[in-house]
């Protein structure tokens, strides 16, 4: 048993692992590189025969992205998901398709039918054999991992009944829409995530309460409240408090309340899709989340929150707030500020002092999200020179990665193991962090720091 890293090895994009056994391999995650990792190609630089499927953990981009490349190479084997992911994966590879290769109609259907022959839904918690040509019988489980809907990580028990456990991306604890990650019992090897190796976030509990008082302090110089959200989590998540603090501002009414008359707009086709996807799968749901069911609220579907559909509206409500300077909450993708329709509203309202963009997601290296998150006084958006005069905020209580404190709570967790720990999408400051931190929990393991190794 063997296993190399073909991305997300000492940055946070890009996820891909090849899990070697004799002459065939199983490949965990295919994604894309984003922000400054992007520099390397989406080319698949290593061998396909070997590889008797692919399994994935979740659906953003950058465990999904270098899909089709992947099957432009040749693989046509199973592509096994939990049914949360296969129902969104569709959705994700046909946007990216369209918007980074700029694929007709005709041809992206024709894919996207390729993908869904190939899917293999796994519900959670239950049992998926792969069988290798020379005869290895591989046993395929997922387990809830909170960070998207229908995030999991992944056990694979192997021939020699040693388990290796592939954590894909966890969240973090206490989020009150999706449930959090419990510990496997066992595990022998395990790869970990380590974006926030070495970084505590606030508590979760907390960020309701503190988005309500970054838009009430924006709403006191009028204009507008720009949210770039990745249309799969986080607006989610966002939408979700939102509601709640909307709900709670109609049950107690209040002459000065800015609340009930305060647009909110979601203005992303995708994230859209992904809401409906997300009240498809309540069952996933934290009970906290199904009980504002219960009592007849709808926590992603709101009166107050109009959804922009047709391009012309959304060109429309652009021009509208440049010109007008009037308090809306835009909620818009991209997450990190490098493309989609936040595009246009940050190229016409930058500039205007009234303006507050809060920024509520990890910001990769090389995008224009971490250029604003810096302090840059002036910008390039779509060619042209934009000058920042808004306010920008930074918000991480809805990342929806583990922190140090979640990840060593997971690991701490495992009863039995593991004997090896590999960590993997982090930057190396994050993964030797982490690592000094888990040699204290787990003594008897090995545990290597991925940035450090040379696949070469």
């Amino acid at each position: 048993m063997n296993i190399l890293h073909h991305g997300a090895r000492d940055g946070v994009t890009g996820s891909c692992h090849e899990l070697q056994l004799g002459k065939y391999s199983l490949l965990i995650d295919c994604g894309a590189f984003q922000g400054e990792e992007a520099k390397a190609s989406n080319d698949i630089t290593f061998p396909v025969e070997p590889i008797r499927a692919l399994i994935l953990t979740h659906c953003h981009i950058d465990h999904v992205g270098r899909i089709p490349w992947l099957l432009a190479a040749g693989f046509r084997g199973p592509i096994y998901a939990t049914e949360a992911t296969a129902a969104l994966l569709p959705l994700m590879l046909e946007d990216g398709l369209k918007l980074q290769l700029g694929l007709s109609d005709e041809k992206c259907e024709a894919f996207i039918r390729l993908v869904r022959s190939q899917l293999k839904p796994v519900p959670f918690d239950c049992r998926a054999q792969i069988m290798l040509p020379d005869g290895q019988d591989v046993s395929l489980s997922f387990r809830q991992a909170g960070h998207i809907l229908g995030s999991a990580y992944v056990e694979l028990l192997l021939p020699d009944r040693r388990k290796v456990v592939f954590s894909g991306d966890l969240g973090p604890s206490y989020t009150p829409l999706l449930v959090d990650p419990e510990p496997p019992l066992h595990a022998d090897v395990l790869v970990l995530e380590s974006t926030y190796g070495n970084k505590r976030h606030p508590g979760v509990e907390t960020r309701e309460q503190a988005l309500k008082s970054v838009v009430e302090q924006s709403l006191k110089d009028g204009g507008a409240i720009l949210i770039p959200a990745f249309s799969l989590g986080r607006t989610q998540e966002l939408l979700f408090d939102l509601e709640n603090i909307v709900n709670q501002e109609l049950r107690q009414p209040s002459a000065e309340s800015p609340w009930p008359n305060l647009p909110i707009v979601l203005d992303s086709p995708l994230a859209m899709k992904i809401t409906q996807a997300y009240q498809g799968f309540k069952r996933l749901w934290t009970k906290e989340a199904k009980a504002r069911l219960d009592n007849g609220r709808h926590p992603l579907d709101f009166d107050q929150c109009t959804q922009i559909d047709e391009h012309s509206d959304h060109v429309g409500l652009v021009n509208r707030l440049k010109a007008s300077g009037e308090p809306a909450v835009i909620v818009a993708a991209s997450g990190m500020c490098s493309g989609g329709r936040i595009m246009n509203y940050l190229e016409a309202l930058l500039p205007d002092a009234r303006t507050d963009l809060l920024l509520i997601g990890y910001q990769a290296r090389g995008t224009l999200g971490r250029e604003l998150q810096n302090g840059a006084k002036e910008v390039m958006i779509n060619n042209h020179r934009v000058e920042v005069n808004a306010r920008v905020h930074t918000m991480t209580g809805y990342s929806a990665h583990a922190d140090q404190q979640d990840l060593i709570r997971f690991v701490k967790g495992i009863e039995k193991g593991p004997t090896e720990i590999r960590l993997v999408h982090g930057d190396r400051p994050a993964q030797e962090a982490l690592a000094r931190r888990l040699q204290k929990v787990k003594p008897d393991a090995k545990v290597i720091v991925c940035a450090n190794l040379n696949q070469d």
